[in-house]
């Protein structure tokens, strides 16, 4: 069937669409009830549940859940149950693991007025509050396409059809996706959101801001010893086992009923093409400061997920004719705290309450430029500016200068409002920072041990990813020759190790190399989208419900 042949899809109208059942979504959508119980507010989350894509550390800071639901600490079914009690942070050679003393530490990086859980689960409670108050959300549907006005306006969205075949055709269960249009549209999709690119791309919303940089997070949630379980203790590191010119580091909460939270994140602008961040994180859980820790233990959960970490320079333009960024899909994470919850709820309650007065006075798909001016000067913006030069020294001076010139920058923002570094610029985007692989050498990784260290596969079991099998691929190669003359002739493949889930595979055959994409290994963590050397993979959304579904991430 041609795409003319189509039947039209019915369509729903709403006051506000919402894309992305994340913290930035289900607050804006919560905040816009409470201003206006009467207002029509839909959310469409392409994860098989609320919850069942979110990842993150977790050490929130509740500041934002303060303003928008005052009495969570009353309610028992929060999960926000362990506050930090114990604060701790490491610089990592090979074999010793030394204490920074943490009145070295800027105030701002105190974490002992934040909780520590799972994301997820936030989400999952957030979700009901939101119903309560006559949100309509609906999971399992894939946000595919941005719906435009006649003048250029954003309409609203359209899900992706259901029960295409791989090779196009329709099935018996073909089901024509939805229209659901709104005066306004929030796009909350996260790190690296499809419709998010598209957007800015259409209205030049990144025209004057510094080019967007990313991390990748790898995350593993084990049930530990109890005799090893010290709740209330969170641990940060840097150092080994990433080199000098990688950035990066570890983190590693105790929190729940014997519950550790392990992770680590590697910035995208690493320049070795053989460095897997999957292996590096198996390799970090070896240190003899660690590895103690999981002895005895059961790893029961797994996933990875990019995360924004350009910060306050390369925030684009938020607000376009019909709707707004809201979230990580704009980049609101304030890396030297490793902290993104606070202002992605922080800015989907502010662009709610404009979307709110716009409604009230009668305005609907213009230009929400009241939200965009207004975020710098938020308690957002604030966040942000005071270590806005944290990452790009970093990446300019390396490891051990960079992170001590960003805490005397924090230092000098935190008690007189001003940097010695003005505004550093981060230079180019993180696919462009790659070297031929002729400069490296390849990286032994260390041996899957099954108890400590596992392999990648086992990894993907643990996150429960499913997809449609006879389904379209939803990665999308623009130029298969490109693909192998570059990726895999001049940087050696990078795809089969900056992903952490085994999706990418070179193929020796006696034709020559074969790119293969193993579709439905993919956690929809979008590092391929960001870190290909030539822009020629594109991550769209697959059939909805498909992907990851992560309990307790």
């Amino acid at each position: 069937m041609s795409t003319e042949e189509l039947p039209p899809r019915e369509s729903m109208e709403f006051d506000v669409v919402i894309v992305g059942a994340g913290p930035s979504g289900l607050s804006a959508a919560i905040r816009l009830k409470q201003i206006n119980p009467d207002l029509s507010v839909v959310v469409v989350e392409k994860g098989s549940e609320v919850g069942a894509h979110i990842l993150s550390g977790a050490v929130i800071d509740p500041v934002s859940l303060d303003k928008l639901l005052p009495n969570w600490r009353e309610d028992a079914d929060c999960p926000l149950t362990t506050q930090v009690k114990d604060d701790q942070f490491y610089w990592m050679t090979e074999s010793s693991a030394i204490k920074l003393p943490n009145i070295m530490m800027p105030p701002l990086m105190n974490n002992h007025h934040c909780f520590i859980g799972s994301l997820g689960d936030v989400c999952r409670w957030l979700a009901p509050q939101a119903e309560a108050l006559g949100v309509e959300i609906y999971p399992g549907f894939a946000a595919a396409e941005v719906v435009y006005g006649e003048n250029g306006e954003v309409r609203g969205i359209a899900t992706g059809d259901m029960g295409v075949a791989r090779d196009g055709s329709h099935k018996d269960s073909y089901t024509r996706g939805m229209e659901l249009l709104g005066k306004y549209t929030l796009f909350a999709e996260g790190a690296r959101g499809s419709l998010t690119k598209q957007l800015i791309a259409k209205y030049g919303l990144d025209a004057r801001s510094e080019p967007s940089k990313f991390g990748i997070g790898l995350k593993e949630v084990w049930q530990i010893d109890a005799a090893k379980h010290k709740k209330g203790t969170i641990q940060h590191s840097f150092g080994w086992p990433l080199g000098n010119s990688t950035g990066g580091g570890s983190f590693l909460y105790h929190y729940g009923d014997n519950l550790v939270a392990v992770g680590f994140v590697v910035h995208l602008n690493y320049n070795d093409p053989y460095l897997s961040p999957f292996e590096e994180f198996q390799r970090f859980k070896t240190h003899p400061a660690v590895r103690g820790t999981f002895e005895g233990g059961k790893r029961i959960s797994y996933g990875a997920r990019a995360i924004t970490e350009g910060g306050y320079q390369s925030v684009p333009r938020l607000s376009f004719a019909g709707g707004a960024l809201i979230g990580c899909a704009a980049g609101f994470v304030n890396v030297p705290r490793i902290k993104g919850v606070h202002n992605a709820m922080g800015t989907g309650m502010l662009a709610a309450e404009h979307v709110a007065a716009a409604l009230a006075a009668g305005r609907t798909n213009d230009e929400l430029s009241e939200y965009e001016n207004a975020w710098r000067g938020s308690a957002v913006g604030k966040d942000l500016h005071r270590v806005r030069n944290v990452k790009p020294l970093w990446s300019k001076f390396g490891t051990i200068i960079g992170v001590g010139l960003g805490g005397l920058d924090m230092w000098t923002n935190t008690l007189f409002g001003f940097s010695l570094f003005g505004t550093q610029s981060h230079a180019k985007p993180d696919r462009k920072t790659l070297d031929p692989a002729k400069q490296h050498k390849p990286i032994l990784g260390p041996k899957p041990d099954g108890k400590l260290t596992f392999d990648k596969l086992s990894s993907v079991f643990l996150s429960n990813t499913n997809h449609e099998e006879d389904q379209p691929i939803h990665l999308k190669v623009a130029d298969m020759n490109l693909q192998k003359t570059s990726e895999h002739d001049v940087f050696a493949g990078p795809s089969n190790r900056y992903c952490p889930a085994g999706v990418y595979e070179w193929v020796e055959e006696a034709s020559g190399p074969r790119f293969q994409i193993n579709a439905q290994n993919c956690v929809h963590c979008k590092t391929c989208d960001v870190k290909d050397p030539n822009g020629n993979i594109t991550w769209v959304p697959p059939e909805g419900g498909g992907g990851p579904n992560y309990q307790g991430m």
